[in-house]
């Protein structure tokens, strides 16, 4: 089987599939650094802890997306 033979049939295959082959793919050309890995899930865990007690407060996605859509487009 040649690359564009693999590539047409990876393509042809559900977005679930292609999915989970992309990420085998990425993972095999970058693996993850599993010290980074558990330094972004503690990171993760304190801002769900910040956000549940009410120490911050959440703000749209969208909201913060047209605000870095103003910064951008001067």
């Amino acid at each position: 089987m040649t690359t564009v033979d693999l590539i047409n049939e990876v393509v042809s295959l559900p977005v679930e599939e292609r999915a989970r082959i992309a990420d085998a793919v990425l993972k095999s050309l970058n693996p993850p650094d599993d010290g980074h890995a558990q330094a972004w899930l503690a990171v993760a865990r304190r801002r769900l802890e910040e956000l549940a007690s009410g120490q911050v407060q959440g703000r749209p996605g969208e909201a913060v997306f047209e605000r870095i859509r103003q910064r951008y487009a001067r």
